[in-house]
């Protein structure tokens, strides 16, 4: 059991559970997510895991900013999870390790190692592209968290702003205009897709289909993603970016015109060893990096000699 451990990924709809045995990934368990209130989506989650089996360690992801330090949520969206310190809720209840942190940062955690364990990526920055835009880092094959644990939201940097007028945005609201998840998220595309009388959700495969309004939605998508890529490599210089997210299901129609628009806007002599590509392990991404992070943590705790 020393080495059997458990993910799972928290979204709004769905919820992913899975043991990682070694390095072997199970078939992940999906549930329809309770959403009504915290204490019956905490029930929710007790219940899947105690089902999963014996573990050493649980690593939960949430769609939400973490206190890492001390488990508890801050802010959460989709799932009623704010101010709820979940990691010792988890552990008491359960009675075992249990570690929280933002689905993204899993993610990227994941994307960082290959399927044997073995560190892939000294620094990876990773974006997720769905309903909105998410974020993760991994330095020197350790997640990068900030001063307090919320680091990454890399969707919330500004890729672009009306400079004739203050303030540039409008700061009653996220996501701000001119940000990266206002302009390059799935939410954007589906916008985008209406200009040219596109029904949300069909736009990639009108693409794949040769539809002329639908490849210019994803180029101008992928080109305010490379603007964001960009801003990330003159910050990291990481040896990989990674895209992952619902809409990387398009591939190099996304993942061309964001190189391409990467590239002008990197400073010369900055990223010359990034490679950017598509995330590899699609869906299963954050419950593997929650197991992998579970994995870790406990590891530093054993050798601490935390019990």
């Amino acid at each position: 059991m020393s080495d059997r451990l458990i993910g799972v990924d928290v979204g709004g709809t769905k919820i992913s559970v899975a043991v990682l045995e070694g390095t072997t990934l199970h078939e992940p368990r999906i549930l329809k997510t309770v959403t009504s209130d915290a204490e019956r989506l905490l029930d929710q989650l007790v219940e899947a895991i105690g089902e999963a089996g014996p573990a050493q360690a649980v690593g939960v992801a949430v769609p939400s900013v973490v206190d890492f330090a001390t488990g508890r949520v801050r802010a959460s969206v989709n799932v009623p999870l704010t101010d709820v310190a979940l990691r010792d809720l988890l552990r008491e209840r359960l009675g075992i390790a249990a570690v929280v942190d933002n689905d993204a940062t899993c993610a990227a955690l994941a994307e960082a190692y290959d399927d044997e364990g073995a560190l892939v990526a000294q620094q990876l920055v990773m974006f997720t592209i769905g309903t909105g835009v998410g974020g993760g880092i991994v330095l020197g094959g350790r997640v990068y968290r900030g001063a307090t644990g919320a680091a990454a939201e890399l969707g919330h940097t500004i890729i672009g702003a009306d400079l004739r007028r203050t303030p540039f945005a409008d700061a009653g609201d996220f996501p701000q205009p001119g940000s990266l998840e206002s302009l390059a998220s799935g939410t954007a595309l589906n916008e985008l897709g209406r200009e040219h009388g596109l029904r949300a959700g069909t736009i990639v495969d009108a693409a794949r289909d040769g539809h002329e309004g639908a490849l210019a939605a994803l180029d101008l998508l992928g080109r305010r993603l490379g603007v964001g890529i960009a801003n990330a490599i003159n910050t990291f210089d990481p040896d990989l970016v990674v895209v992952g997210g619902g809409v990387c299901i398009a591939g190099e129609l996304l993942l061309g015109p964001a190189r391409e628009e990467a590239a002008r806007h990197v400073l010369t002599g900055v990223g010359t060893k990034t490679q950017i590509r598509q995330a590899r392990y699609g869906a299963r991404a954050g419950v593997r990096g929650a197991a992998l992070l579970a994995g870790q943590e406990a590891t530093l705790e054993a050798r601490a000699g935390v019990r």
